[in-house]
This record gives C-alpha cells, structure tokens and sequence, in this order.
C-alpha cells in the first residue's frame, strides 16, 4: 500500500494482528528443552537483622538442583553490588542541592538477595532453582530464615525524624535526595503583600502499574559467546544487557537481551531487577536454561510501585487570580530501595507548570522507607506536579472568587515567550495553551453547562465541572539509534533502539518510510527489542519513542533518499536536482512518466550495474541525539455527578485536548490517550497500594487492589491541537502520558466541584464512595444551607 501521503493518514497497526489473535511471544511463551524453574524465598518482614538463611533441608528435596543466598551469590556473580535504578525514565539531578546542608548524600548500592538486613516485606533472600516450577515452589518452604525484628518505619515524615529507625545505617534521617530550593523573586515579601493566599496538603497516592503480564525472564547458555542469551519483559533491552553483563563478569557482546512482547510496562519494567541478575547468573553457572514469571502477588510485592507523594503547598495572589509566588514542600516515599531516587526532580523540573510564575520556593526531599521500592509510573514525577499545580490553580480560584478558566488565563506563559526558560531550569520548547484551553471550552460549552449546573443544584443533583492544563517533558535522550535498510526487492527494514510494548512504532515508522523513501507500507518491516541486531539505544519511556526513535529513523531515511535520488538521476538520465519523490516514486520534475520505484533502485544498486561511483546497498546506521526535550500540553475537562446518599462518582462527559506536535499517526495518538486517561482517572477515583504501620503490604492482590473498568468511564471525546516542537525535524512532541498526566487533577477538580456545596475544597485521593460519603456527612454544612 503506498498512498501519497501516510504521515498524518489514519492506518490501521501493524502491530494488531498478532496480537489480537493471541500469535505473539512472550517470555512465558518461549520453551526450550531441559529448562529448570526458579521460585524465590522473600522476606516476611518489614524490617529486621538477617542472621541466617538456612538452604539445606531445601537443597535435598526432590528436584532441586540449587539453592542461591547471600552467602553463595558470590560464586554466580561477579559484582554482587548491582546498581540498576533505570538509567533515565525522565530522572535528572537525583543529587543534593544547596538545600542539603548534610552535603553529599550516599546511594547505597542494591544487592539482588538481601545481606545482613531485611527492609520490607517481599525482598528477595533466595532463589530455588529446581526441575519444575511446582518443585521450586514447595521447596522454597523449606528454607529457614533467622531474622531478629527491628522496628520498621512506614510513614515519610516519622522517618525523617532523629531517632527513627533507619532503612540504611549510613543515610541520616531516612533522607535519600534533596532538590529544589529558591528562585526567582522575594518569595516571602509576596506572601506578605498578597491579598489572597491559599494552601492545602496534597497526597499523590502510592499506585501499582498492574501490568497485564507480569515480569518474567529467561536464560539460556550461548556456547558460541560463552555468555547467555535472555528473555525479559523489559522497557529497555540495551540497559537490561549492559546492567547483566557488568554483574556476571562479561563482555557486553556475551550477553543478550531479547524483549520479545511486553504486556505492559508503565514505568514499572525500567531498568534490571534482582530477578533478572540471579536467573541469568544461575543459567550460567548450570549450563541450562532456568526461567521465572512472576505471580500476580508478588508483582505487587517486589515490582516497582509509583506517585506516593506529599506535598505541603501554598500561593500568593491577586485579585485577578494571577499567582505572585509559590512555596512548596514534597516529600517523596522511596520505599526501601534507591531506585527511584530520581523521580522528585522531575516533579522539581515541572513545579510551575503552564504558569508564569515570577517567586518560587519549592523542595522535593525523598525519603526511605520500609516498604517496597518506588520508581516511574506512567509520568515519573510528572504527574504529580501538574496534579499540584492544577489543584493550587481551583484552590486560587476558590479563594479570589475568580472562575477556574480565568485563573489559569492570567497564569498562562504566552506564546511569543517560547522557547521559555521555567524557574526551574527548564526550557519549554513551544507552546500555546490558551489554543487547547478554548477548544476545550467550545467543545464542552462551558457558560451553557455552568448554567446546567446552577439549574440541578436547584433540583438536588450535584454535578462538577473539572478542568487541567498541563504541560509535560517528553523525549528524554541522551541519544537514540536507527539501521534502515532497503532489501534488494524494494522491501525496508528498520531496527530500532527503543523498545516499543503497545505504543505503535511498527507502524509509524512504516508511515515514515512510505512518505520519505518511497517504501510499501504493507512492505515494511520493524525490529526491535533484541540487543544482537538492534544499535544501542535507550528504550522506551519519557514518550521518547517517536520524539527520538524517529528523529533517528528520520536520520537514516534521509540519508537512504539522497542515495536514492542520486541513483534515480542516474537511471532517468537527469540531474539530482530534477528527481522529486512524489506518490512512491522517484520522477523528475514536470515530466511524472519518467520515473523509478525505490524496488527499481534497490535492484540497480544491489545488481552491480552501477557505476562505480554509487557504492554497493542502501543502508545506514544513525543516532540522533536530541538537543532539549520537548513539552506537550493540553487542557482536559471532566464532568461528574456525585450522588449524595452513596457518595459514589458518575462520569457524565470527559473532554481532552491535546497537544503532541505533529501527529503522525491519529489513531495511535487516540489509543495512547484512552489509555492514559483510565489510568489517571483510577489514579483519582479507585486506585491505591496500602501498607500498614507495621509495614505489611494490605493490597498486595487484585481482590484488594481496584483496578477501573471499561464502565466506570464515560465516552471519551478527544481532541488535539497541533504545536510542532524545533527539537526533531517532524515536529513530534510525544503523547505516551499526557492523558495521564492530565486526566488526575481534571477528575479530582470535578468531584470537588460537585462537592462544593458541602463547603468541600480538597480532599485525598482515590474518591473511593466511602470516603467520599463520610466527607459529605462530616462537613458543617448540608447541601440546602449552602445554597
């Protein structure tokens, strides 16, 4: 299929057809003959001193070829200090700042089984390598841990505490990271001088990603490499090698990394985990393959969590609702491992928002806990700062009398001021937020609605209107890689660096090539997430995937079609500057009969007819590496009843406008923003992990644990502007988590809307109809009074 013009053209997926017809591979899926099986023994507390793990009733029960713990990890791996905390995932600055007055803080390095010291339950201590995963399981019962309790710390700001217990000996005050500080203007004059301030403490939930496939790897022996090949459900082959071959002792070209499917990642599939060291290492030391898959609990015990913040947050401002200064102070919870150190500074990095926001005094400090480790969730950080900074906009709005809409026009950085330089050191690469903002209001008629509302208060019905504009950083480098290669038959293969688990780019870049090269769509073939034949890349995640995946295959086509006009020039008889590409073909200008088809040239350069000056093939290799990041933004408007006797929420319309830059393939960017909103939504509505004081995990599986269905939503109505970024040459922004980022505050300020007659102005998320319920009952006034 070759149309002449693809990019922009809504195409079904390529990707599609395996999948819905269940012919995909996953790690699960892969056999492979005298394979064993590895179950892991974890830990049943919260905290404590590891005396002992005692493995030998375990060694001798029936099947079990090996027994792995803290005492042997040395004879499987040669660096047993592992230090994968997910290379990026939108990470930055993870150090202190002139905030930390204690000076540099120590990251303690992670260790793949648990040494001298338990820190929360579910923390692996050993691994049973048996001949079935039945034998693996009973025997793991078998082991014996001597573990003498201490008492654990589960809550942020207890542990920050002098005297509390401390996760890791050498980290004063449970505190891992500090960033942040002061910027901008006299933010205590402005305080002062305000004729309005507000504040509220804000809690960002702590979540599971639940992806439908749980992690899961496979190792197998390469006598050829005399390393090991293995399967992973990971976001980021490259790093996942590179992390393994570092821990096993070997060259990086001994090790590889196969992703094959990825049932869903979010975030919580960044980076190496322990599992991931020790299946590859027992493999090795074996000399057979050994496999694990992670069951649904203990996803919820040893995976990564994310968002779980606080913040304490308060602004200055005046009559108009324009904000004069803004004080915050987050706290982060990083559970009981260093691997999310990093995600506060992204919450830091986009603190202010859309907003011009001249005075700003805003911390984020991350914390140890005894709990399970925190790290990206669909947004990593992100989405916590635009849920605070669209709640701090209603709270404005609330107490100036202003309308939400005005508030947020009067903050608004302008267009002609991008590219806009943020308090925080960041750089907006383009924007126009009023745009998405008025196309977002025309859709929904907001006056005629708010006028609704008034009529069904009247009634006894509470409906609210919510809305968010928010912007986000996507498009993380440091680089990413590209091989195109034109087949003798016309056909194209493109490897890529990224590593792509449901965002599409099997099919957007196909719509690249068809456009750019000349190639077939139907002809186009795209391989990822195998580190033997893909250049070394970062990844997917931070919607980076097209911003800077593509921004690289754009670099090889490019170089693939200056090739292949000088070799049309050649068969036409005509200048390079005569050859045009237009409707998949090469032709020369004003004369579209003389033409030649990329299979045309595939097959002159690949035939040796060519003049010596024309080297044999049409292939490149390429890495792009982005000069900034790029920020899409939108506005969402939510609308919701609440039903005062059940306290239950009722979506009635769900609006989104947002703005990826270019869109280069609409159906995609639809599918990605669906996707996104039923997790922000469940952010704001079901959604939480739950752990208690004594540090036991008390949501840890899908009975306790709410995960949003298909009819908890309403039909979404989505839109989009179009904004192109100068960071790549198509102007794509990305798209992976704007509808997340912005769905959670959209939601929680329509519920607070509705409730507003209760004298409601903030309450914690998930409105779960309990807790909604009991606001109700508790608030001073009823809903008659109010009116």
């Amino acid at each position: 299929m070759v149309m002449s013009k693809m990019v922009g053209a809504t195409v079904r997926r390529k990707e599609d057809p395996r999948l819905i017809t269940g012919s995909s591979t996953y790690v699960d899926d892969v056999k492979l003959p005298g394979i064993l099986h590895a179950a892991f023994v974890r830990s049943p507390y919260p905290h404590g001193v590891l005396k002992g793990v005692d493995a030998s009733a375990a060694e001798q029960a029936p099947g079990v070829v090996a027994v792995i713990t803290g005492d042997n990890l040395h004879e499987y791996l040669a660096n047993v200090d592992t230090t994968s905390r997910g290379e990026d995932s939108g990470e930055e600055d993870t150090g202190a700042t002139e905030e930390d007055a204690a000076g540099e803080i120590p990251v303690p390095p992670i260790r793949p089984l648990a040494s001298g010291k338990v820190r929360f339950v579910g923390e692996a201590l050993a691994m049973v390598v048996a001949e079935t995963r039945a034998q693996a399981v009973d025997a793991i019962e078998l082991v014996e841990l001597d573990i003498d309790p201490l008492d654990p710390v589960t809550d942020v700001f207890a542990a920050m505490e002098d005297g509390s217990p401390r996760v890791y000996d050498e980290v004063a005050n449970n505190i891992g990271a500090v960033v942040g500080g002061k910027r901008g203007g006299d933010v205590d004059a402005a305080f002062a001088a305000a004729p309005f301030t507000t504040s509220a403490r804000i809690r960002s939930q702590r979540l599971c990603a639940s992806p439908i496939e749980p992690r899961a790897v496979l190792a197998n022996p390469d006598p050829i490499t005399r390393g090991v090949t293995f399967w992973t459900s990971t976001q980021a082959p490259h790093w996942n090698r590179n992390e393994v071959a570092k821990a096993l002792g070997l060259r990086q070209n001994q090790v590889r990394c196969i992703a094959p499917e990825v049932g869903g990642g979010f975030g919580q599939k960044i980076g190496s985990y322990a599992e991931d060291f020790l299946v590859t290492a027992a493999a090795l030391k074996l000399k057979r393959p050994v496999k694990w898959t992670e069951t649904r609990s203990e996803n919820f015990l040893g995976s990564a969590h994310g968002r779980n913040q606080w913040v304490d947050i308060e602004a200055a401002a005046d009559e108009t609702g324009k904000i004069l200064a803004l004080r915050a102070r987050v706290t982060a919870d990083a559970g009981a491992l260093p691997k999310g150190l990093g995600l506060a500074s992204s919450t830091w990095q986009m603190a202010t928002g859309c907003y011009d926001i001249p005075a700003l005094d805003y911390v984020c400090t991350t914390v140890y806990t005894n709990t399970g480790a925190n790290h990206a969730y669909r947004g990593a950080g992100r989405p916590e700062a635009a849920y605070y900074i669209e709640r701090i906009a209603d709270l404005v709005a609330d107490a100036t009398g202003v309308d939400p809409v005005d508030v947020r026009r009067a903050n608004f950085i302008q267009p002609d001021r991008f590219p806009f330089d943020t308090l925080t050191g960041a750089q907006y690469d383009s924007g126009d937020y009023d745009k998405a903002l008025d196309k977002a209001l025309e859709i929904i008629d907001y006056q005629a609605l708010r006028q609704e509302q008034a009529e069904l208060r009247d009634q006894g019905r509470f409906i609210g209107i919510g809305l968010a504009s928010y912007v986000e950083i996507c498009g993380f480098g440091p680089y990413e890689s590209s091989t195109v290669r034109v087949e003798p038959s016309g056909a194209v293969t493109i490897f890529t660096g990224i590593s792509p688990h449901g965002q599409g780019q099997e099919t957007t870049f196909a719509q690249l090539a068809s456009d750019n090269i000349g190639a077939d769509f139907d002809d186009v073939v795209v391989h990822h997430g195998d580190t033997n034949n893909t250049p070394q890349g970062h990844g997917t995640m931070g919607s980076r995937g097209l911003a800077v995946g593509g921004a690289a295959v754009m670099l090889s086509l490019d170089k693939i079609r200056d090739k292949a006009r000088q070799i049309a020039a050649h068969m036409l008889e005509a200048s390079v500057e005569d050859i045009e590409l237009e409707d998949g073909v090469y032709r020369v200008k004003g004369v579209p009969t003389r033409s030649v088809t990329l299979a045309d040239i595939a097959d002159a350069t690949y035939g040796g007819d060519l003049p010596d000056e024309f080297d044999a093939g049409l292939e490149s290799t390429d890495f792009f590496r982005p000069s900034g990041t790029t920020f899409p933004f939108g506005t969402h408007i939510a609308v919701v009843e609440v039903i005062p006797d059940t306290g239950e929420i009722r979506f009635l319309r769900y609006v989104s406008v947002d703005d990826c830059g270019k869109i280069i393939s609409p159906m995609l960017v639809t599918g990605q923003v669906h996707g996104g909103l039923a997790q922000g939504i469940g952010q704001a509505l079901f959604e939480e992990v739950h752990y208690d004081e004594s540090g036991e995990l008390i949501s840890g599986t899908l009975n306790d644990y709410v995960v949003p269905r298909a009819h908890h939503f309403p039909e979404f109505e989505s839109h989009h502007t179009e904004t192109p970024t100068y960071i790549n040459q198509m102007g794509a922004k990305g798209i992976g988590e704007a509808a997340t980022i912005g769905s959670t505050p959209a939601t929680v300020n329509a519920v607070i809307d509705a409730l507003e007659p209760w004298g409601i102005t903030h309450l914690n998320t998930p409105f779960t109809p309990q807790r909604v319920w009991e606001a109700m009952q508790s608030a001073q006034e009823s809903p008659s009074a109010a009116d």
